[in-house]
């Protein structure tokens, strides 16, 4: 990979580009304005979510870029309260007005149905997917997959007619999800990094630190540079211009074998803390 522009190839031959500027916590107001920067720098994959009530201001950046359509890889999400077939379809038809698009690059279910939450799982993520499924063969969405699965909520939709292409999970030093990837990686599914620069702690963690300094980078840098280096996709987001500038900054250099097995070895220490199977449960 030497720049924004250069991409992953899905298992349906889409390319996506190797990182996307990500709008989670990008309020509607900020969120033409950020865009259209990222876009002028040079990203040129976009990923939103309905649940970021961002996506009229994800739309109006895109055009307000100035950059033909076609250019640009676009991902939303259908969210937990829009599961099912006939709520999956009227969700997507929102999103695609809301972003004033005439289809998706990507469309992902945000979070699984879990074991915990319903007694037939997956049934409820299959008729999520069977509406998606049906999309993307009528050319409305050119990849499909899903976000937040793990190898049990997966297996049923791998042995369905069309099976995921993505799966964004949190990914970042000290959370690599080793069985979901290696679950991704067997049956073909590309994963990409939600939060790759974890929580706080993260951008202060003494190793980290040393290993920027080694390569004259900051750690936000080090760790999108490491994403891509494991063959995951980041979504790095801001909002600041000289921040999404330098999140972009990833290509001429390249962490030694060495240092990327010592980085892949971190424990846990800045994540999310969210599980899957009980994201969205009342407490």
């Amino acid at each position: 990979m030497n720049g924004l522009k250069d991409g992953f190839i899905l298992n349906n031959g889409v390319k996506i580009p190797c990182v996307g500027y990500g709008t989670w916590l990008t309020t509607e107001e900020m969120a033409e304005e950020a865009v259209k920067t990222a876009i002028s720098i040079g990203y040129r994959h976009i990923d939103t979510a309905s649940r970021y009530e961002n996506e009229n201001g994800v739309g109006n950046g895109i055009i307000a870029s100035g950059i033909n359509r076609e250019e640009i890889f676009v991902t939303s999400k259908v969210w937990n309260d829009d599961r099912g077939y006939d709520k999956t379809m009227k969700a997507f038809e929102k999103t695609l007005a809301d972003l004033k698009l005439d289809y998706l690059d990507l469309y992902l279910i945000h979070w699984p149905a879990s074991p915990l939450q319903y007694d037939d799982y997956n049934a409820v993520n299959l008729s999520t997917w069977k509406a998606m499924t049906e999309l993307y063969r009528a050319g409305k969405i050119k990849a499909i997959g899903v976000s937040n699965f793990q190898p049990h909520h997966l297996e049923a939709l791998v042995n369905s007619e069309v099976a995921p292409m993505v799966n964004q999970i949190e990914f970042h030093p000290g959370q690599m999800q080793a069985d979901t990837l290696e679950y991704c990686r067997k049956h073909n599914i590309f994963v990409e990094a939600w939060g790759p620069l974890g929580r706080g702690k993260m951008l202060t963690n003494q190793t980290l630190m040393a290993f920027a300094e080694k390569y004259g980078k900051t750690v936000a840098q080090l760790c999108i540079r490491w994403c891509i280096q494991n063959g995951v996709l980041p979504l790095p987001k801001s909002v600041t211009p000289s921040r999404i500038r330098e999140n972009a900054k990833v290509f001429d250099f390249e962490i030694s074998d060495e240092d990327m097995e010592t980085i892949n070895a971190m424990e846990y220490f800045a994540g999310s803390g969210h599980d899957p199977d009980t994201f969205g449960m009342k407490k």
